[in-house]
């Protein structure tokens, strides 16, 4: 039986009185590459910013490795306000700051870029790096970090080489074109060391040829680095191609999930992306 590495239960994220995320349950295995797609605004991302609390949900549960990570109930103004189900359910409020997250070994990338844009490539990396770094101030201020710097410095060049960025080490991350700068974000993504990696929007600005290499260049990172892969993405051919199981919302609610040929023959799916005919 395969091991469940996230799972979010009845997770809901209202604004007021928009509802952005409703009642939202699914999981993600141990070696999966798992999609989570919809049309623009069914709340993908959303989803994305509850898991990494980067936003609190109004309800509902994050669970890592078995282990709840975020957790919430409506309280304060929102009780009279909720539009959700299961309100009781999660009583205990439980939230891990994005940082300890990410210490949990979950890393992301994100729809807009957000790399250090006046930094070099290698910095960007090495800033990532710097999160599992052992020696404290007073090792670093007198230098007796050697050892444990130069090991980071070859890590560092070691991921640029994997992502094809080598050659670029000491170029401003700005500079790179926009398909090697997704290329850099996942670098510094892998830097920390992650057991789950979330990517949102990884192929979005990229031609069909790219996005084609991204796909193999995913599925060569999850098998390398033993990673667990859950991700938003648009491109349908990418996602038909790379991920063993696939959810799909819109307005917030899972109307279907299931293997890439269960979901792309699903109605509900269908009409989703293309509307239904009027009668």
């Amino acid at each position: 039986m395969s091991k469940t590495i996230l799972e979010l239960n009845n997770i809901t994220m209202q604004f007021g009185g928009v509802v952005a995320v409703d009642n939202l349950s699914l999981h993600v295995d141990e070696g999966e590459i798992v999609a989570l797609i919809g049309p623009n605004g069914a709340g993908k991302t959303t989803a994305f910013n509850v898991v990494t609390s980067m936003y609190p949900p109004t309800n509902g549960q994050v669970l890592l490795n078995g282990k709840p990570i975020v957790s919430n109930h409506p309280h304060g103004k929102m009780k009279k306000m909720y539009a959700g189900c299961d309100r009781t359910a999660y009583p205990d409020v439980v939230t891990y700051t994005p940082d300890k997250i990410t210490k949990m070994r979950v890393a992301r990338t994100f729809q807009n870029i957000r790399l250090f844009k006046d930094m070099s490539v290698l910095d960007n990396v090495l800033i990532a790096k710097h999160m599992n770094i052992r020696a404290g101030v007073f090792s670093a201020m007198f230098r007796l970090n050697k050892k444990e710097e130069s090991d980071m410095h070859e890590s560092a060049r070691a991921l640029l080489s994997i992502v094809g960025l080598l050659p670029f080490q000491n170029e401003i991350a700005g500079s790179l074109p926009y398909g090697k700068q997704r290329y850099l974000e996942i670098a510094r993504a892998l830097a920390t060391e992650p057991q789950l990696l979330l990517l949102d929007e990884p192929a979005a600005g990229m031609n069909p040829q790219e996005t084609d290499e991204l796909g193999e260049f995913i599925r060569r990172i999850r098998d390398a680095f033993r990673l667990t892969v859950f991700m938003i993405e648009h491109h349908m051919d990418l996602v038909m191609k790379i991920s063993d199981r696939i959810y799909v919302i819109d307005f917030g609610k899972q109307i279907s999930k299931g293997s890439p040929a269960q979901v792309q023959s699903d109605p509900a799916v269908i009409a989703a992306y293309l509307g239904e005919d009027e009668e």
